[in-house]
C-alpha cells in the first residue's frame, strides 16, 4: 500500500479509537466542485455525500455547496 494509503488508514483508525462513530468522503476534488458551480449544467450526474445522505451537488443551495467545497480538501500528513 503507497504512504498516503496508509495514512488515510492510520488516520481513520485513530478517529474511531479517539471516540468517533461515524466518517464519510467525497471523492471529488474542490476543483470539480466549483467547476459544478459554474456549469451546473454538465454536471447534473454529481452526487456527494450530506450530512448522513446523498445528493446531486447542482441540486444544494449554493450555501451548502460553499460548505461542501470548504471541507472538501485535506492533506494526511
Amino acid at each position: 500500500m503507497a504512504l498516503e494509503g496508509r495514512r488515510l488508514v492510520a488516520l481513520i483508525r485513530a478517529h474511531f479509537r479517539r471516540g468517533g462513530y461515524h466518517v464519510q468522503f467525497n471523492v471529488v476534488s474542490a476543483e470539480v466542485l466549483r467547476e459544478a458551480q459554474r456549469r451546473p449544467e454538465e454536471h447534473r450526474g454529481l452526487l456527494v455525500r450530506v450530512a448522513g445522505y446523498t445528493d446531486y451537488f447542482c441540486d444544494l443551495s449554493r450555501d451548502l455547496q460553499e460548505e461542501i467545497i470548504s471541507r472538501t480538501e485535506h492533506a494526511v500528513l
